[in-house]
């Protein structure tokens, strides 16, 4: 092969020394193909002269096409898994013997009992805050408060107004000292059996932003609820006596028996909306936002739309996420889907997800191998007769790059490998 000399923009067909060839640079999208991106890459060169027989054995040919004008969207091709999402472990929040157990792929929803506690039922409750104390004292405040507040509001139960955020509410002590001192106690007189000690003044106490507050009302609506469900109605909750978790449950696995004691693992629930996780190189993190589009290739080749709802922000090893051990870290993506037929029919299954990234509509575009690099940087288009055009370059996708530039319009005639 001759040897080549570098290509400058907008130079006179003849310009070019006898003997000599300028380089064309190949972008390569096999190689980011195998990723999943198409993307840009040097792959190799051609000659710009013309191939004889087996002398130009291995250069690629050259063809003419034209620029058009179109629309070009960036894809991401990944493999991923159909499920229901993150698993979550549910243990049980205070002793006792469990007596009764859901059934594996049972949905649960809020107020609903999820299992039962020594024959005592322990419901749902929507929140991220469990229950970690007696809610016993009227003027109580907390983010556990609040959950039960929610919770019986959406239940449809009157709790009251609840102070707002900012306000001061008095938290009153019992009264204590002579007062507890029994009538007929030798040492008490009857002025101190009728005249207990006054009752300590209260303290005044802020509501924080996304706290809730143990009013009368809201006692009152426990035990009515309490009453309902069939638990004692005392007007009391502690830890344990609810489940608190994200929103509706589909029991996935359960690990104890009726008789284990309820402080292990009891079951691992999880979301009852079907999703897609897919495993995704933490340095292509930019290449996929939140709310873009993705389309899911099922087993049967049917398929389903959706969108990224969330990302990752821990990326793990690749071994962790189920790549190979000493990889790129790896972050996990999660599709949310629109219900179609083939999904109702798949609990989990190995599923292909293209992601549509930025679309740009209405642009120039030419093959990716009509570009030409150019020895003082940038790229250009060279025309029939050998005349090149300097261009910038834009998206890539599909084979094909966006150009702009002088001379450029739908329809120009350029030569490209092919």
């Amino acid at each position: 092969m001759r040897r080549s000399e570098h290509a400058q923009a907008d130079e006179p067909p003849g310009s070019a020394a006898p003997g000599k060839a300028r380089k064309r640079v190949v972008i390569a999208v096999a190689a980011l193909l195998t990723a999943g991106v198409v993307g840009v890459g040097l792959a190799g060169v051609r000659s710009g002269g013309k191939p004889s027989g087996a002398a130009a054995s291995g250069a690629p040919r050259v063809s003419t096409v034209a620029v058009v004008r179109t629309d070009l969207s960036s894809t991401l091709s990944l493999s991923g898994t159909l499920g229901y999402g993150r698993t979550v472990s549910v243990k049980g929040g205070k002793d006792g013997l469990v007596t009764q157990l859901p059934a594996v792929g049972a949905k649960v929803s809020r107020g609903r009992s999820l299992y039962r506690l020594d024959d005592r039922p322990v419901p749902v409750f929507y929140g991220t805050t469990p229950l970690f104390r007696p809610l016993d004292t009227r003027g109580l405040m907390g983010r556990d408060v609040k959950v039960v507040a929610d919770n019986l509001r959406a239940l449809g139960y009157d709790i009251g107004a609840q102070p707002a955020s900012g306000s001061w509410v008095a938290q009153r002590p019992e009264p204590t000292g002579a007062a507890s001192a029994s009538p007929s106690s030798p040492s008490a007189s009857p002025s101190q059996s009728a005249s207990p000690s006054p009752s300590p003044s209260p303290s005044y106490v802020r509501v924080k932003p996304g706290e809730g507050v143990l009013t009368a009302s809201l006692i009152a609506a426990v035990g009515r609820w309490q009453t309902q469900v069939g638990m004692p109605s005392t007007g009391v909750l502690g830890a344990g006596d609810v489940a608190v978790l994200p929103g509706e449950v589909r029991v996935g696995a359960v690990q104890a028996q009726p008789g284990d004691p309820a402080t292990g693992t009891l079951m691992s629930v999880t979301g009852t909306a079907k999703s897609v996780s897919v495993s995704l190189d933490a340095t292509d993190v930019d290449s996929i936002e939140q709310g873009d589009k993705a389309t899911v290739t099922l087993p049967d080749n049917s398929e389903a739309h959706g969108a990224v709802s969330a990302i990752s922000t821990d990326a793990q090893a690749s071994d962790q996420a189920g790549g190979d051990s000493g990889g790129t870290p790896q972050l996990v993506v999660t599709v949310s889907l629109d219900s179609t037929a083939a999904l109702r029919r798949l609990n989990s299954a190995p599923v292909q997800v293209q992601f549509t990234g930025q679309t740009k509509k209405g642009v120039l575009a030419v093959p990716v191998g009509a570009l030409l690099a150019l020895s003082g940087g940038g790229y250009a288009l060279q025309l029939p007769g050998g005349r090149l055009l300097a261009v910038e370059t834009g998206m890539f996708a599909k084979g094909l790059v966006e150009v702009s530039g002088t001379g450029i319009t739908a329809g120009t005639k350029v030569e490209t490998a092919s």
